[in-house]
C-alpha cells in the first residue's frame, strides 16, 4: 500500500513539473514571437548614446551662438532683452553654425545607432527604419519650410519656439514606428517650446535644454533601460 501511495505521489509530481516545464516554455515562446513581431514592426536600435551625442553637440552649438550674440545684446527691458545691432549682420553665421551643429548630430548619432544595429544583427536601413524615416522627415520638412517663411519675413523671435514645436511632433509621429519612449520626449519638446513662446528673447536658453539637456537626459534613460542589460 505504501509502495502505490509512493508511485502515486511521484507520478502527480512529474505530471506537475512536466505541465510547469510547458508553461514555462510556452511563455518563452509567447515572448519570442513578440519580440520577433517587434523587430519585424520597429526600429528598436536607436541608441541612448545617440541621444546623449546629439545633446552635447547642441550645447556646444548653443554656447557658440551664444559668444557670438553677446555683443548684439542690450539691456533687457520688460524681461525680454533685445538687439542693439542690425541682427541680420550675423543671422547667415548663426545659419551655418546651425547646419554644421545638424551635420555633427546626424553623424554621431547615426554611428551609434549603427553600432547598437550591428551587434544586434539587425539592419540599419529596411522597411521598418524607412517607415520612421519618413514619419519623422514629413514634419521637420514641414517645419523646416515655415521657420524658413518667418526668416524671409525677419521673424527671427519665433524659430527657436518653432523649431521645438516642430521637433516634437516630428518624435510623436515616427514613435509609432520605434521605441515609445522617444514619444515622451516629443512630448516635453512640444510643451517647451510653448512656454518659449511666453518668454520671446529667451529662445537660445530654451532650445539649449530642448535640444541639449533633454536630449542627454533621454539618452542617459534609454541607455540605462535598453543598453545596460546583459
Amino acid at each position: 500500500m505504501e509502495i502505490k501511495k509512493s508511485a502515486f505521489t511521484l507520478y502527480y509530481k512529474v505530471l506537475f513539473m512536466s505541465e510547469q516545464n510547458q508553461q514555462t516554455e510556452t511563455l518563452q515562446e509567447i515572448s519570442d514571437i513578440k519580440r520577433i513581431m517587434e523587430r519585424s514592426s520597429r526600429f528598436i536600435s536607436l541608441s541612448g548614446l545617440s541621444g546623449i551625442s546629439a545633446g552635447i553637440c547642441a550645447l556646444i552649438g548653443a554656447w557658440i551662438a551664444n559668444g557670438m550674440l553677446h555683443h548684439l545684446k542690450g539691456v533687457p527691458r520688460e524681461g525680454r532683452s533685445f538687439y542693439t545691432m542690425d541682427f541680420d549682420s550675423i543671422s547667415l553665421q548663426l545659419l551655418g553654425l546651425a547646419a554644421i551643429v545638424f551635420f555633427v548630430a546626424f553623424i554621431s548619432s547615426f554611428f551609434f545607432t549603427w553600432r547598437k544595429a550591428k551587434r544586434q544583427g539587425l539592419p540599419v536601413w529596411d522597411y521598418t527604419s524607412r517607415r520612421l524615416f519618413w514619419n519623422l522627415l514629413i514634419p521637420l520638412a514641414a517645419g523646416g519650410l515655415f521657420i524658413l517663411a518667418m526668416l524671409q519675413h525677419d521673424e527671427w523671435k519665433y524659430v527657436a519656439p518653432a523649431s521645438l514645436i516642430f521637433y516634437g511632433l516630428a518624435l510623436v509621429n515616427a514613435s509609432k514606428y520605434t521605441l515609445t519612449d522617444i514619444r515622451y520626449l516629443g512630448y516635453c519638446e512640444i510643451i517647451l517650446g510653448l512656454i518659449n513662446m511666453q518668454w520671446i528673447g529667451y529662445g537660445l536658453e530654451f532650445w539649449a535644454v530642448g535640444f541639449g539637456v533633454l536630449h542627454i537626459l533621454y539618452g542617459a534613460i534609454m541607455w540605462l533601460k535598453y543598453e545596460t542589460k546583459p
